[in-house]
């Protein structure tokens, strides 16, 4: 048996640890032993919604215990990482190879486990527009996971690069990031000000969305991709047909990933943290124990960035 995390709606903790059946690997799958996960808001709050139980989980680093049968992904003994539709937060797992790759050994586990929703989710909408050499982005929900990475990789492409941030402590996180300008206040409002722009990346949702539509430019693509803020947005589609050659792109990354490399992709992101080139934005480490109150914090936003935790195998 291993352990796993549980999502249990009959449990009052909701999120508990219990033991399981072992993995059983399909011929492309590798048995990977889990050494550390982060977690994102829309995966725990999957897992406290819903009256069945569930087997939460997104994002996992580890060592390949077992290589695929099928000969294809990292050899046994591989430090790996890489992301499950649901199922990752186990001390062992069954994980495609198609959607995992290697991982320098100058980057950690933790580091590493930030990297395939956040990361990809980044490196994929800021290639929606093209080269970005020259032009104007506008990244919303800067200081979330999504927002660090897309900062930090824009501004390596030569992009005038304005982020959005609630405070003015949190609007010096998004310089460090890489943000040329930053709006400070609610809903990003004095955004129009830079623009406009070429393209837009907002994790937002709700008002935010439908306000960011009138500053595109012509060709300006927003690509939206989460709604932390609503799920529910009135848009006013004048913002789009009268500046001419817009496009509203929804991002789902699962879908997303079927039209790239992501052993590739997750490959060369883990090789610019090894050059120092991208750099994890870790605000909690912890056990995988603490997986509830954890959860809890980061729903509540107590803390900007990533939360890691760390199986103890």
């Amino acid at each position: 048996m291993v352990r796993a995390i549980i999502a249990d709606p009959l449990v009052t903790e909701r999120l508990i640890i219990k033991e399981v059946e072992p993995p059983i690997p399909q011929p492309y799958e590798a048995i990977v032993q889990v050494k550390a996960i982060s977690l994102n808001r829309g995966e725990i709050r999957d897992s406290l919604s819903g009256d069945k139980k569930k087997r939460p989980g997104w994002d996992y680093s580890g060592i390949v215990i077992e290589q695929a049968k099928d000969g294809s992904g990292p050899a046994k003994g591989s430090r790996v990482v890489g992301s499950l539709p649901s199922g990752a937060w186990a001390e062992q797992i069954a994980a495609r190879t198609s959607l995992m790759s290697e991982i320098p050994d100058s980057v950690s586990f933790g580091q590493a486990s930030t990297l395939p929703i956040a990361g990809l989710s980044a490196l994929y909408a800021l290639k929606k527009r093209g080269l970005l050499l020259g032009k104007k982005v506008l990244i919303t929900g800067s200081t979330g996971g999504v927002g660090v990475y897309a900062h930090q990789l824009a501004a390596r492409t030569g992009a005038f690069v304005v982020g959005t941030a609630r405070t003015e402590e949190k609007a010096d996180l998004v310089r460090g990031d890489g943000a040329n300008k930053v709006v400070v206040g609610e809903l990003g409002e004095g955004a129009g000000q830079f623009g406009p722009y070429d393209l837009i990346i907002d994790t937002v949702g709700g008002n935010t969305l439908a306000s960011l539509l009138s500053h595109l430019g012509p060709e300006g693509v927003c690509v939206t991709m989460g709604y932390s803020s609503s799920p529910f947005s009135s848009i006013d589609v004048r913002d789009l047909i009268h500046t001419g050659r817009t496009s509203l792109y929804g991002m789902y990354l699962l879908e997303e990933m079927k039209g790239y490399s992501v052993p590739d992709d997750l490959r060369y992101l883990s090789e610019q943290v090894a050059e120092g080139n991208l750099i994890p934005r870790i605000e909690v480490e912890a056990p995988w124990t603490d997986i509830r109150s954890i959860a809890d914090q980061l729903m509540e936003r107590k803390y900007s960035g990533k939360a890691v935790l760390h199986l103890e195998n």
